[in-house]
């Protein structure tokens, strides 16, 4: 009876065996279970300590001999701990939804918010915010149900909402190019919290960002609600030092490297140069190559550079979509909007800003082979590059160089 791990319907995806690895001198098991197979593993108790995810959180509490007073209030548990045969129950999403909000600075005092979905990760949203001292919660359903108001509903008539948070699993991998509302119907948001965290930002979080408005996805909720879990599972009190400690280690496992710039500034070298334990590279120009059975320079010269921009968009999203990635862009990656959209889900921009007269006109390059292609293409693309970084990389000496700066600064935002 020392098995430890988490109970879910799909689990493929999970991060939190890794998260309680950093955390915990345990193994801990993703066990897949179908809904025929919970009274049968409940009945056997055949476990030291779970953690319970999506759907099965409310499914779990007949089987509880007892459940926290924050558990009962929300009507869901997703940590179970066997104490000599007798179950008990917590919430400790509630923990890390609480740490989550602090870490956005949002504060819920006086607010009305928006909880979308209506599952136990809802539950927990809304007495979270009513202990917040948020003066109106409303939980949000695609239909009409007690206790709850239409996503139609929340447009037309609480336009005035000030936080929205999203429980639902809308912007979930693979099904990242979905949102579960548009912001822009809320002129009076300050705050946008979403509990998906893979991937790391969300349509939601992404659009939220671009107005300016804080928001964040779930993996700092993720990682903290474990943390609660672990206390819980071993009976100890982890350090807030400890749990950021892993937080940051987590992020760093996950975060690709997206390295952006003109053709010729480096991009592949400078990205091969970046060696970063279970981290990949890829460069998508040699993925479009891949695809397409042929050099970029004959793909344009017989289909045109549209038909390349299009195949180049479905690289981008595939590649994007993973984490653990070292991803050197091709020049042009940047002038579509969905395109960048789709490499900030999990990574961060780093344009590699070389100086135009270190920049070479080659003939494998049909867009820039000549220096007069490559001089326009430059001055024309230069301001986008550095308005879609998230950081710019200076013209430096040497590649390796510039692979430590990147080093150095990812080091630091993660930090």
């Amino acid at each position: 009876m020392k098995q430890y791990g988490c109970i879910g319907k799909k689990l493929t995806h999970s991060f939190s065996k890794e998260i309680h690895a950093r955390l915990a001198d345990y193994t801990y098991t993703l066990i897949e279970l179908a809904e025929d197979e919970i009274k049968p593993f409940f009945e056997k108790r055949d476990f030291a300590a779970i953690n319970v995810t999506i759907p099965y959180k409310e499914t779990v509490l007949p089987y509880l001999d007892s459940v926290s007073e924050i558990a009962e209030r929300i009507g869901a548990v997703n940590t179970i701990v066997n104490k000599n045969g007798t179950l008990h129950g917590y919430n400790t999403d509630y923990y890390g939804m609480k740490a989550l909000i602090e870490k956005i600075g949002i504060d819920l005092t006086g607010k009305k918010v928006l909880i979308l979905g209506t599952g136990g990760t809802s539950k927990t949203a809304q007495v979270l915010s009513q202990d917040s001292g948020a003066t109106t919660v409303l939980r949000v359903s695609r239909t009409k149900r007690e206790h709850c108001i239409t996503y139609e509903e929340a447009i037309a008539k609480h336009w005035d909402a000030e936080v929205i948070i999203n429980t639902t699993p809308s912007g979930m991998y693979p099904d990242c190019d979905s949102k579960p509302i548009d912001i822009s119907a809320f002129p009076s948001l300050e705050g946008v919290v979403d509990a998906v965290y893979n991937p790391l930002s969300t349509n939601l979080v992404s659009d939220a960002k671009k107005q300016g408005i804080k928001a964040e996805g779930g993996l700092y909720m993720l990682v903290m609600q474990a943390v609660v879990a672990v206390e819980k599972f071993l009976d100890t009190q982890i350090p807030k030092e400890t749990a950021d400690r892993v937080f940051a280690s987590v992020l760093s496992s996950k975060e690709n490297i997206v390295l952006t710039g003109m053709p010729g500034s480096g991009k592949s070298t400078v990205g091969k140069l970046l060696h970063m334990d279970g981290f990949s590279f890829v460069d998508t120009d040699k993925e479009i190559e891949q695809r397409c059975g042929c050099t970029i320079k004959e793909l344009i010269s017989t289909k045109g550079e549209p038909y390349f921009r299009d195949l180049e968009s479905e690289v981008i999203r595939d590649v994007s979509a993973k984490s653990g990635q070292i991803i050197a862009t091709g020049g042009g990656a940047i002038l579509r909007e969905e395109n960048v959209r789709c490499l900030k889900r999990n990574g961060l921009l780093f344009f590699i800003h070389a100086d135009v007269k270190r920049l070479q006109a080659t003939e494998d390059r049909p867009l820039s082979d000549t220096y007069e292609k490559l001089n326009k293409l430059y001055s024309e693309r230069l301001g986008i590059y550095q308005s879609t970084a998230d950081v710019v990389v200076p013209d430096m000496a040497t590649p390796q160089a510039e692979a430590e700066y990147i080093l150095a600064k990812r080091l630091e935002m993660i930090k």
